[in-house]
């Protein structure tokens, strides 16, 4: 089962992040062969860190919440909230297998939440700079929540688009690299 994971930093929290850098990585590398996407977002000045996001491929609903409730900035409070949610890959591939590779251009993640409609559920016209994308479902994978996108694009705006505006209550937008250890 795949599940999208994103937790967001609390405010202020940056120092005990980046002293948790390592802690972190070690968790995640216990994950890296069921890891479909990970990376951090970021504030406006493309710098500060605001958030993780980990779209991780595990047994079951329980294992997924282990994964998110257990991370190590999450057990030492740098993140505020963190959104769970079961997740389809509609590309059928990792970040790894974006044919993009790991640099160049801007990329986002684009979340589509709340939906009053059925969310977007077909891959739009030119996938291309899709590197994952699916949507948001209940635990059972029986009731359609909302969507998640990570993709390259030119801008926020153009990010945004890629989501039908009508059929959510909100599309956050945010700046996003793909993460993991540098070799």
């Amino acid at each position: 089962m795949e599940f999208f994971c994103y937790h967001r930093d609390r405010p202020g929290s940056l120092p005990l992040r980046d002293e948790l850098l390592e802690e972190h990585w070690s968790y995640m590398d216990r994950y890296a062969e069921k890891m479909i996407a990970r990376g951090p977002t970021f504030a406006d000045d493309g710098e500060t860190p605001t958030g993780s996001v980990h779209i991780v491929d595990v047994p079951d609903p329980a294992t997924a919440r282990a994964f998110a409730f257990d991370e190590p900035n999450y057990q030492a409070g740098v993140y505020r909230d963190v959104l769970l949610r079961r997740w389809r890959n509609m590309l059928g591939r990792s970040m790894g297998d974006f044919p993009g590779g790991r640099s160049g251009g801007s990329r986002y993640l684009v979340l589509g939440l709340g939906s009053a409609r059925t969310p977007d559920l077909a891959l739009p016209p030119d996938p291309d700079e899709l590197i994952a994308y699916g949507p948001l479902l209940s635990d059972d994978g029986a009731r359609l929540l909302g969507a998640a996108v990570l993709l390259r694009a030119p801008s926020p705006d153009v990010a945004r688009a890629v989501l039908s505006r009508d059929r959510y209550a909100d599309i956050e937008v945010h700046a996003w690299e793909p993460g993991g250890r540098r070799s």
